[in-house]
């Protein structure tokens, strides 16, 4: 079998935990900044985790991860 290409825009984008899981960051954070409150944009500073219906989708995209 030949070696299955990653999806780059993925990689970038998507890391693996020791779980298994996906880890991602927020979207929302690279503009119009002023009229979210503090708090809104503090919270969207941390990184989360990819749902479950995404996460079946990710292990395609990124076979190596």
């Amino acid at each position: 079998m030949p070696k299955i290409k990653t999806h780059r825009a993925a990689a970038k984008r998507f890391n693996k935990t020791a779980s298994g899981e996906f880890k991602r960051f927020k979207a929302y954070k690279s503009h119009i900044l002023e009229k979210k409150t503090p708090k809104r944009k503090r919270n969207l500073r941390k990184a989360t985790l990819a749902s479950a219906g995404d996460r079946r989708n990710l292990v395609k995209l990124l076979p190596y991860a």
